[in-house]
């Protein structure tokens, strides 16, 4: 009986662990996305005549960040992605709400959703794991003639989504951005 108490003891320190561990993890994926979408802002607020700002958490069913040109009626709703994968996904009813935001907006000429994904400089390898490997970002128009749907970017600039139930590559813009970047941003 002593042997299952400490067994069963040992079983819940484990589980402690992996807890901790997970919770470690989802605060560290939350920071990289606050950072990137941060970082984002500060770029198109330093850019000469836009203004940008994040919107909330992801609870509030908004975009990641809202950016505007006032003096050339441009809009940006923008999903902001990061990660040390290769391939970076993004859920349909994120693009599905960046859709109703800009569509609100009326009144701008140039209404355009934007994923923007950063590759980080480390891929991860495994458990705790890392290689090095060049940051790129890639900033990508979405087509409304393209239906919505999950799709996922690739460490090479490629999107594909899940359509009738297949992966397809899709062929999205790549949006020069307002601001410099000394970083690789296009295929």
């Amino acid at each position: 009986m002593k042997t299952k108490v400490k067994s069963l003891t040992i079983l819940k320190n484990k589980d402690k662990i992996k807890s901790k561990n997970h919770r470690k993890a989802v605060r560290t994926r939350r920071q990289r996305g606050y950072h990137w979408e941060d970082t984002i802002v500060k770029r198109f607020n330093s850019a000469d005549k836009w203004n940008a700002f994040r919107l909330g958490s992801p609870s509030t069913a908004l975009p990641d960040v809202l950016a505007v040109n006032n003096d050339e009626s441009i809009i940006f709703t923008i999903e902001a992605k990061s990660g040390t994968t290769n391939s970076l996904p993004v859920p349909r009813d994120q693009i599905e709400r960046c859709l109703k935001w800009i569509n609100i907006f009326e009144i701008y000429n140039t209404q355009k959703v934007i994923l923007a994904f950063k590759f980080l400089s480390k891929k991860r390898i495994g458990l705790g794991m890392y290689e090095n490997r060049e940051l790129r970002e890639f900033y990508k128009v979405w087509d409304t003639s393209i239906p919505i749907s999950n799709c996922s970017c690739s460490y090479e600039g490629k999107v594909f989504a899940q359509i009738n139930g297949k992966r397809q590559e899709i062929h999205l813009e790549d949006l020069p951005m307002p601001f410099k970047t000394k970083f690789r941003n296009s295929a």
